[in-house]
């Protein structure tokens, strides 16, 4: 299959002038369009190829991946090949493949997915999701409402318009049933996220960022499954937790505003107006970098924290607990 057998389909654009200087005069502004026209372009050209709808007759549901190795590996959504052993992968062109179902964290909506025999794939490259910031333009690919061989991928642009603290990211692309699993990429051409809850509105959608796939890597490429799947990552049951609120980011690290009693946090004595400055010696400065390394483990797991109170610095191990075992008691 060659780049040029694929055409893009209807690029749907829902872009906002506030992201270009207000100061520019209109040719100035039509300059910058152009330019981001072009690179929109560029960007589908390369990805339309490795775009691909995954379907099982198992489940007779389909979703999309994107293929990120010359070997053919896939990443996808979790819940796209939850319980399945094999998929089919139907390129853009019509062509299929075998596809060997790997290792998913349902927590993070993360899977992968080994197209069968080995072989010489179309590719992307992966970015890094932690670069992703609020207001970056983003175009998101995916076989919405399942594959169609009348048309290719659709290619939706929008911008982020959230970031969670578990590396999920919020847009405004405009996604539909179908595009679950597909790719998010920048402008740069990397993939950034893999399309996870598709909400009410087409509109407000959230990916899983590709770190959540770095960080997990080994285990999914073994795979390994585990997790739970929820609609809000954040109150997932079995999230690992330490046991506290967080105030906000001070200098130094995040600050508590609360130690839920029994918690591990409370069993060393972590108390209010602490500030976490490490864990397992990564550097946490915000709400985010704090989730981000506790997503890493699992409720169970002994990680070093370290923490300043009135100066002091102290470092204590911590055994992590579910979530659900640390909330208090609602009546």
């Amino acid at each position: 299959m060659t780049l040029a057998s694929v055409r893009p389909a209807v690029i749907a654009v829902f872009l906002s002038f506030q992201g270009f200087s207000s100061g520019l005069a209109p040719g100035e502004i039509s300059i910058q369009l152009k330019d981001l026209e072009s690179k929109v372009e560029d960007v589908s050209r390369r990805g339309l190829p490795a775009t691909v709808s995954l379907f099982s007759e198992k489940s007779e549901s389909s979703g999309s991946g994107v293929i990120i190795s010359q070997k053919g590996l896939i990443l996808t959504a979790g819940h796209v090949v939850e319980g399945l052993e094999e998929v089919t992968v139907v390129f853009p062109d019509g062509k299929q493949a075998r596809g060997r179902v790997l290792g998913s964290n349902l927590s993070k909506d993360a899977a992968m997915v080994q197209l069968q025999p080995d072989g010489e794939w179309p590719f992307v490259a992966l970015g890094d999701s932690r670069d992703t910031k609020v207001g970056d333009f983003v175009i998101s690919l995916g076989h919405a409402g399942g594959y169609d061989a009348l048309r290719s991928p659709p290619v939706r642009f929008g911008r982020v318009v959230a970031l969670n603290p578990l590396g999920f990211i919020g847009t405004d692309c405009a996604l539909i049933g179908g595009d679950s699993g597909g790719p998010l990429f920048n402008l740069e051409g990397e993939v950034i996220g893999i399309h996870s809850s598709i909400g009410a509105s087409l509109m407000a959608n959230n990916h899983t960022g590709v770190q959540n796939f770095k960080t997990d890597w080994d285990r999914l490429e073994k795979g390994e499954t585990w997790g739970r799947l929820t609609m809000n990552p954040l109150m997932n049951p079995d999230r690992p937790v330490i046991g506290f609120n967080v105030a906000g980011a001070v200098a130094g690290g995040v600050e508590l505003a609360e130690v839920y009693p029994d918690s591990p946090a409370d069993v060393v004595g972590m108390r209010r107006g602490d500030v976490v400055s490490r864990i397992e010696g990564q550097q946490v400065r915000n709400l985010r970098e704090l989730q981000g390394v506790l997503s890493s483990h699992e409720p169970g797991n002994e990680v070093e924290v370290t923490f300043i109170r009135e100066g002091e610095s102290m470092t204590r191990k911590i055994k992590l607990a579910r979530l659900a075992d640390v909330l208090p008691e609602q009546e």
